[in-house]
């Protein structure tokens, strides 16, 4: 899926123009299949369908089958949170026909322990009650409806485009930060495969000089996806490093960088600042850079989540967000208490270990998959 590159950084290869309506001479060969469709009409156990389809739908019904395939796995993947949320809360109104204060308080127990958050929770119930208060809500179906409905609002609050465009001089610039342990690496990786998809050049620079075998994961991922990596020497100063990096960019016009930082806790002043320092280069060497600030969230560890998104974004202005490991958490009410409390679109999900597990976070599939009926 290359939607968010080209909706939002307006990049890719040019769609094929479409096919006018054929000619004279083109329809000659169509009523020749018009006869041939009739007389096999009229064997054994013919199936004309097959035989009218073309290749436009063929390619329809394949497309449509991709993402049927795609969403399923989404639907797989957000399983566990599901199970913790959704399903619980139609455990909770099995069989109730009425919606009375004690089914409202065991309800927002199961939005607190999804990891909505007090404050989602609380503007969530609140909204139930204002309905209920002018007999809006009849019933516990019409009550899981509205919840969907303010959930899917939440989510799409911070889905407002962001004006990220590739600039007319030089390349598009990412700056990835998080704390260790989130998939900050895994996740340039798989976002590099997604610009090589689309056409892009791309180069990584190896900018987490301090841990221990984080250049020579950043290589494999180089290797594996055939892309170029600069680095140096383990403690070099990551700023010379992502210096020298957009000088080498530059010279060979390349369409994209994404800049690798050292996993640092967001307690820590000192390491907040050097991320400060790194910036600031990056502006000073390339006129706008970095384009893009991109905060990798790890969707297991709650909300401390919002912690890391709060002072990052205070630090060095986060513009999108991502999230991992969202396959393998109880608690993907993250995804929706975050959306609500920061103005920082969601630009990626992470929802397995496969290289295109990295998906571009939609909110209307995001919610659907959520709310999806389990298979039977």
């Amino acid at each position: 899926m290359l939607g968010w590159f080209k909706k939002k950084l307006k990049i890719g290869k040019k769609e094929e123009p479409v096919a006018e309506e054929s000619s004279k001479e083109e329809q000659a060969p169509i009523a020749v299949e018009k006869i041939i469709e009739k007389a096999v009409e009229k064997l054994p156990g013919a199936k004309p369908a097959e035989v009218q389809e073309t290749p436009a739908q063929k390619a329809a019904s394949i497309l449509h089958e991709d993402v049927g395939v795609l969403f399923n796995r989404l639907k797989e993947r957000l399983s566990k949170t599901r199970s913790s949320f959704v399903s619980r809360v139609d455990e909770l109104f099995l069989g109730k026909k009425i919606i009375d204060p004690e089914l409202l308080d065991d309800l927002e127990e199961i939005l607190i322990t999804a990891d909505l958050g007090v404050g989602t929770t609380q503007e969530l119930m609140d909204s139930a009650r204002e309905k209920l208060k002018r007999n809006e809500l009849g019933d516990p179906l019409a009550l899981k409806k509205v919840l969907k409905e303010k959930i899917a609002g939440f989510i799409h609050s911070s889905d407002a485009p962001a004006e990220l465009v590739m600039p007319k001089e030089g390349p598009f610039v990412i700056m990835v930060v998080g704390v260790n342990g989130v998939g900050k690496t895994t996740t340039i990786g798989k976002m590099a495969h997604k610009f090589v998809k689309s056409g892009q050049s791309v180069l990584l620079v190896a900018g987490d000089t301090f841990r221990a075998a984080a250049v020579e994961q950043l290589q494999i991922w180089g290797k594996r996806i055939g892309v170029d990596v600069i680095s140096q020497q383990s403690g070099a100063d990551p700023s010379a490093v992502v210096f020298d990096a957009l000088e080498h960019a530059r010279k060979k016009k390349t369409d994209v960088v994404i800049v690798d930082t050292a996993g640092r806790l967001h307690t820590k002043v000192n390491l907040m600042e050097e991320l400060k320092k790194i910036k600031r280069v990056m502006e000073k060497k390339l006129a706008g850079a970095p384009h893009e600030v991109m905060l990798v969230i790890d969707a297991t560890t709650g909300q401390n989540g919002i912690s890391q998104a709060r002072l990052f974004g205070e630090a060095v202005d986060v513009t999108g967000l991502t999230l991992t490991k969202l396959d393998g958490t109880a608690k993907g009410g993250i995804v929706v208490n975050i959306c609500r409390e920061f103005n920082i679109p969601i630009r990626f999900i992470g929802i397995g270990e496969q290289m295109n597990d990295l998906r571009d976070f939609d909110a209307d599939e995001f919610v659907e998959a959520l709310f999806a009926e389990n298979d039977s």
